[in-house]
């Protein structure tokens, strides 16, 4: 029960052991289809502009396409626009909860004496793992050991993961099947130039979407294509030393046992 003696449940919808849409994010992108704009819409609900920008980021990540889209601008922000997809998920998110609070209501009533507090509860999952990317198993090669799968996160967008056959066997990967990919952003290593000889599997072109410096790291977010965007963390030496600004190519190099994958 609330403190005012009022029953309620929050809806989270979930896709896959750690992804979540919840009603912060839902009003997010809600107010970003009213504005137009990310910034305006951060303004309006009380957000930073990079707490609005990494909420925005992990929506289209766990989504096989973007729920909104959004352009560069200067001081004022760039356009952003709901796509159909984000549309398809508020509208579902709002008629499930307005199903759920008819069903609180209900229950609320029919209940004698005090409830236990914890008679509704979830359990999900949480990772400290900055990247958290949905796709489609598209090829497992099996080893005596260890295996690779291949991850596809967008169309032309794989990702490589090392995984024990036992791992595989349990997490039930099999081309077709859906996974998430975690990555930790100090796993992804940033690279200027073409022609590249790496000990990385994993080699992934993209664009400087954003760059964050702090004291001695930067955060900067590599769009790689579909919707889909990359956290790295680098110092901010490394930062300066490459000239990184935004609307540059880069090339993510990821380890392929830096991948981790994780299924429902």
């Amino acid at each position: 029960m609330s403190a005012g003696g009022d029953l309620s449940a929050t809806l989270t919808l979930r896709r896959g052991v750690m992804s979540r849409v919840g009603v912060d994010r839902v009003t997010l992108i809600e107010a970003v289809a009213e504005l137009g704009s990310i910034r305006a819409a951060a303004q309006k609900l009380g957000l930073s502009y990079k707490g609005a920008w990494d909420a925005i980021q992990a929506l289209n990540n766990l989504f096989d396409g973007p729920l909104i889209t959004a352009t560069p601008g200067g001081k004022s922000g760039g356009a952003a626009v709901v796509t159909a997809r984000g549309r398809a998920v508020v509208s579902a998110f709002r008629r499930v909860q307005a199903e759920i609070d008819a069903a609180m209501a209900k229950l609320e009533a029919g209940l004698a004496g005090d409830a236990p507090r914890d008679l509704f509860w979830s359990l999900g999952m949480r990772t400290s793992a900055r990247n958290a990317l949905r796709g489609i198993v598209i090829d497992v090669a099996p080893g005596a050991v260890t295996s690779e799968v291949t991850l596809r996160l967008a169309e032309g967008v794989d990702i490589t993961a090392i995984l024990t056959r036992r791992s595989i066997d349990d997490l039930g990967l099999e081309p077709g099947s859906p996974a998430i990919a975690l990555i930790k952003a100090s796993f992804v290593i940033l690279a200027k130039g073409e022609n590249l000889r790496t000990s990385a599997r994993n080699q992934i072109a993209g664009v400087v979407a954003g760059r964050e410096d702090g004291a001695v790291n930067s955060e900067i977010a590599v769009d790689i294509g579909g919707g889909k965007t990359l956290t790295a963390t680098i110092t901010l030496e490394s930062a300066h030393s490459l000239d990184l600004a935004v609307g540059d190519p880069i090339t993510a190099l990821i380890k392929a046992p830096h991948v981790i994958l994780a299924v429902e």
